[in-house]
Formats: structure tokens, C-alpha cells, sequence
């Protein structure tokens, strides 16, 4: 059974966690059934990038992403090689080390 390992994250889960998962789980649903807040303003429907992470470990374990999640990912904030929608991420047979960036772009327009 792959386990998703949060780094600790200041506001969303500052101890981090350590979440059991089943290959085929959503990433954001085993990370907010486990009380992690990540952000997802478009309800996990692929429409915005407020649940964007960084997969830290794990990364080529997961299917490719599509068209659609690489023209967001694209505007997200902070934005690296491996990160991904966590609404997107169906976890693999692999392990996850998962990083909730600092600021979503909503936190960013909303404090301007």
C-alpha cells in the first residue's frame, strides 16, 4: 500500500503527515480525508491551479499529465518540473513525497 508523505507546510499541515493510500486514489481526496486543507477552488475539476503541488518523490511513478493540466500548470505560482494538480494525481504503486507550495495564486491575488 503506497503511502503519501506531506512535508510539513506552515499554515495547511505544519508536522506534516504520513497518509495511507490505495493505487487509484485522488491525491487532494486522501490528502483532505485526512484533514489537509489543500486549496481547490474549481471543486477538483481541473479548471484552475489552486491545488497545485510538488511531488518531490515519486514523480515518474505517476501517469503522464494531460494537455489540459500542463496549459494550467503553466500559470501556476512557483511552479517546477515535477509539479502536478494534486486533483489529477492518481496515486501509483510507488510512495509519494508530496510539497504544498507556499502561495496558490489565489492566496497571491488575495493579498494584493
Amino acid at each position: 500500500m503506497p503511502q503519501i508523505i506531506i512535508l510539513p507546510h506552515a499554515e495547511r499541515c505544519p508536522e506534516g503527515a504520513v497518509l495511507e493510500a490505495n493505487a487509484g486514489d485522488s491525491l487532494i481526496e486522501v490528502a483532505l480525508e485526512a484533514g489537509i486543507s489543500i486549496e481547490h477552488a474549481c471543486e477538483k475539476a481541473c479548471a484552475c491551479t489552486t491545488c497545485h503541488v510538488i511531488l518531490r518523490e515519486g514523480f515518474d511513478s505517476l501517469e503522464e499529465s494531460d494537455e489540459l493540466e500542463d496549459d494550467l500548470l503553466d500559470k501556476a505560482w512557483g511552479l517546477e518540473p515535477d509539479s502536478r494538480l494534486s486533483c489529477q494525481v492518481k496515486v501509483g504503486d510507488e510512495d509519494l513525497v508530496v510539497e504544498i507550495p507556499k502561495y496558490t495564486i489565489n492566496q497571491v491575488s488575495e493579498n494584493h
